[in-house]
């Protein structure tokens, strides 16, 4: 069974998995969908439609606009956004207020495991790749690859990290956690994962 606190503003044409945790005056729109074990903090936004994958986090007065897709294990930090606007204006070119007809949304998508820190906006459309970091305040305006840590405005990519969120250090041909031992192996611009022997 879900945990909704009683100021929140949950639609009844939402899903809201078992185990999820919905606090103060968070808002979850029609049609978003959270997986169990999620945790929405106070003043959080989900819009309509936003897909939430299991044990996600999204800190207070985080925004997730509509047609954003979050993998598993996402972490949304305080007061981050992601948007869904290529274009933003209020008004049409010849001063009419725009209706919801006059654009289509783009989202954001972030894969498994990744986090987005504190104040960091994420412009659609992008994709955030798994166990990514965005760093706190970052502007995030190109796809991030998956383990890569990027900050600054606009976000540039300063090193990787394994799934501990630890920055990755050299060790002969690869790259070690030093939280975990897990070992990593950089192609390019890619990194994966090194087999176990």
């Amino acid at each position: 069974m879900a945990f909704v606190e009683p100021s929140a503003d949950v639609s009844e044409h939402s899903f809201i998995g078992h185990g999820t945790r919905i606090w103060h005056l968070a808002q979850i729109r029609e049609g978003a969908r959270l997986g169990e074990n999620c945790n929405i903090g106070r003043g959080a936004y989900v819009g309509p439609g936003v897909e939430i994958g299991a044990n996600s986090k999204l800190q207070n007065y985080a925004l997730v606009y509509e047609p954003a897709r979050l993998g598993a294990g996402v972490f949304i930090g305080p007061a981050a956004v992601l948007t869904n606007d290529t274009y933003p204006r209020a008004v049409s070119p010849d001063g009419t207020l725009k209706s919801a007809d006059d654009w289509t949304p783009v989202g954001v998508i972030v894969e498994d495991g990744a986090a987005i820190g504190a104040r960091a906006v994420c412009i659609a459309p992008i994709t955030i790749g798994r166990w990514a970091t965005v760093a706190a305040g970052a502007v995030v305006v190109r796809d991030v690859p998956a383990f890569a840590l990027v900050a600054g405005v606009p976000a540039r990519q300063i090193g990787w990290v394994g799934k501990s969120g630890h920055p990755l250090r050299p060790d002969g041909d690869e790259l070690v956690c030093p939280a975990t031992g897990e070992r990593y192996i950089k192609d390019g611009d890619t990194l994966t994962e090194a087999r176990a022997v």
